[in-house]
């Protein structure tokens, strides 16, 4: 099985560090953010990478070439302007001929990919996708009230909770013809396609969560915590 990995963003929102560096490469205790994701990929069985690039790519071809010194053999699907997630990932196709994992070239993922493939597969969905159970705590008082306007309760900063997406997916190769060329698409719109298609569309709630360096704020508190690895 392969694995996409989307790095051609131009990752404006961290700059100045994304200036000259595309936002994957970016050091993490001295080891690019894109390092841990093919790491974590090989670990979980998977040795052939496609990675999708454009921004600055020159500094990723450079740094991994064919994958060869970190186990894994990589492939490059280029795109000359960034293309959004989906529209990076139609650039990949002719390298796709059977279920792949696709994964966002921002986060540090810790949770089972494997088991991951195997609830995919078992399910026969045409994507799966990795959710996290997201708690958050407003920071205002919530008042319940009647119709009338009644106050029938003081809810003081109460907790929420949503599953959100955190870029990582297992797909079957026929997801890829939903997305047109050349195009910036988002994954909600392919997601939203394959759903109106009445294909399946399964997911797996991810314990371990992950981090998403995506923001200037995010990328030095974590940059911080692996350097004192």
């Amino acid at each position: 099985m392969k694995a996409v990995i989307l790095a051609g963003g131009l990752g404006t929102r961290l700059r100045p560090y994304t200036k000259s560096l595309p936002k994957p490469m970016l050091p993490l205790g001295g080891k690019p953010i894109l390092e841990y994701e093919i790491e974590w990929a090989r670990k979980n069985g998977i040795n052939e990478i496609v990675l999708c690039v454009s921004y600055l790519r020159n500094k990723i071809e450079e740094y991994f070439e064919d994958g060869k010194k970190f186990g894994v053999k990589i492939e490059y699907a280029v795109s000359k302007k960034p293309l959004a997630t989906a529209g990076q990932l139609k650039t990949a196709e002719k390298f796709i001929d059977d279920t792949f994992v696709c994964l966002y070239g921002d986060s540090i993922y810790n949770f089972s990919l494997k088991n991951m493939i195997r609830h995919h597969k078992k399910s026969k969905a045409s994507v799966t996708m990795s959710l996290f159970d997201y708690k958050f705590n407003l920071k205002y008082g919530v008042i319940d009230t009647k119709k009338s306007g009644q106050v029938t309760a003081w809810n003081e900063k109460p907790e929420f909770s949503a599953k959100i997406n955190i870029g990582c997916y297992v797909m079957e190769p026929e997801v890829l013809k939903l997305i047109p060329k050349n195009k910036e698409y988002g994954m909600d719109n392919v997601i939203r396609k394959v759903l109106s298609n009445k294909k399946k569309v399964s997911s797996v709630i991810s314990k371990k969560g992950f981090i998403d360096i995506g923001d200037k704020e995010t990328y030095e508190k974590t940059n911080e915590k692996y350097s004192k690895k």
